[in-house]
């Protein structure tokens, strides 16, 4: 039987106060050992020799130079996923299938990494430069067909090496058709690449073999409330003002409407998790970032006054369509760009 952690009987509350340090949780014995082995295998399939360590971190990412993978902390118990949720509405990884898209899409980068991919001529021709800088958004276009789509919010337009790793994940997925279903793209080129790139490299060892793990959770001094708040901190809004037109479209001053009317912001805050939901589903979208940007339209619409005319359920679909158009502006590259 499991060995149960004091802190897995506290509140939130409480928890919060846990330095990652302190939490003691491991991969192996989790949910996650059979995925790790269930990726190698695939590697193993290819004959790719590449194996990439894993260990618990903070986030998703994979080190520049290093051909390992740092898997996200909560994921290593039920406990933590449940406070992650909480913290930040999503669980990254949190469901089998999930889990085993991203651990591909590190796998690729550590591939880029062992082989020093980047280095060559045609992977510069094909995805550009590695060195190129990532910037703090990318505005992503959701009809280009030049990239795959593997991950939520068009991952692979974010950066060349993003490109690759998503590129290699979706090549690596069994079943995925990627022939079929790219055809007549672009990005065809691409996975064609990446096929005759790796059979080029099937039973051969890679140069860089360090088994570094950087950021361990071990050695993570901060506490949960410390960790939660940085990541917060990385949704960033439009100022407030922005949004007075779209507010006005929507909702009218108090001297259009009934002293009995709604405020919008009351309106908002009541319909704030289904409006959030609708968008998350129909655009991918993280949670945390819409609810973001919802936030900061409830505080304008509140210094506004303004109220809701008319029936206001129609509104949520309507007030839905406008937070999937504002969003799109708030694609958050998140920490040494790993998936959201």
């Amino acid at each position: 039987m499991p060995r149960r952690r004091p802190w897995e009987t506290c509140t939130d509350r409480e928890l919060l106060e846990w330095r990652l340090c302190d939490l003691g949780v491991e991969i192996d014995g989790t949910w996650l050992a059979p995925l790790i082995e269930q990726l190698y295998d695939e590697l193993e399939a290819r004959d790719l020799r590449m194996k990439p360590h894993c260990w618990l971190s903070e986030e998703w990412f994979s080190p520049a130079g290093i051909p390992g993978i740092a898997i996200p902390f909560y994921l290593a118990h039920p406990r933590l996923k449940r406070l992650e949720r909480r913290q930040i509405l999503e669980v990254e990884g949190g469901t089998r299938a999930e889990c085993l898209r991203l651990l591909r899409h590190e796998a690729g980068h550590a591939m880029q990494h062992a082989y020093r991919l980047h280095h060559r001529r045609q992977w510069r021709e094909i995805f550009g430069s590695s060195t190129e800088p990532y910037p703090d958004y990318y505005r992503p276009n959701p009809g280009s067909r030049r990239y795959v789509v593997h991950l939520p919010h068009w991952y692979a337009q974010s950066h060349p090496d993003e490109d690759f790793a998503e590129t290699f994940a979706l090549w690596l997925t069994p079943g995925s058709g990627w022939r079929r279903q790219y055809k007549g793209w672009p990005a065809l080129r691409k996975l064609e690449y990446v096929d005759e790139l790796m059979a080029g490299l099937a039973g051969k060892r890679p140069p860089i073999r360090s088994r570094a793990r950087p950021d361990p959770l071990h050695r993570l001094k901060t506490t949960l409330r410390e960790h939660y708040r940085a990541k917060r901190e990385r949704y960033h809004a439009l100022p407030s003002r922005a949004y007075d037109a779209d507010l006005r479209r929507f909702f009218r001053s108090a001297e259009e409407c009934s002293a009995r009317s709604q405020t919008a912001a009351a309106f908002l805050r009541q319909h704030r998790a289904e409006i959030r939901r609708r968008v998350a589903r129909a655009t991918g979208k993280h949670e945390l970032a819409l609810d973001t940007v919802l936030g900061e339209m409830i505080a304008r619409a509140k210094e506004l006054k303004l109220r809701v005319p008319g029936a206001p359920r129609a509104l949520v679909v309507d007030f839905a369509i406008l937070l999937a158009a504002r969003s799109a502006e708030f694609v958050y590259r998140g920490r040494d760009w790993h998936a959201l």
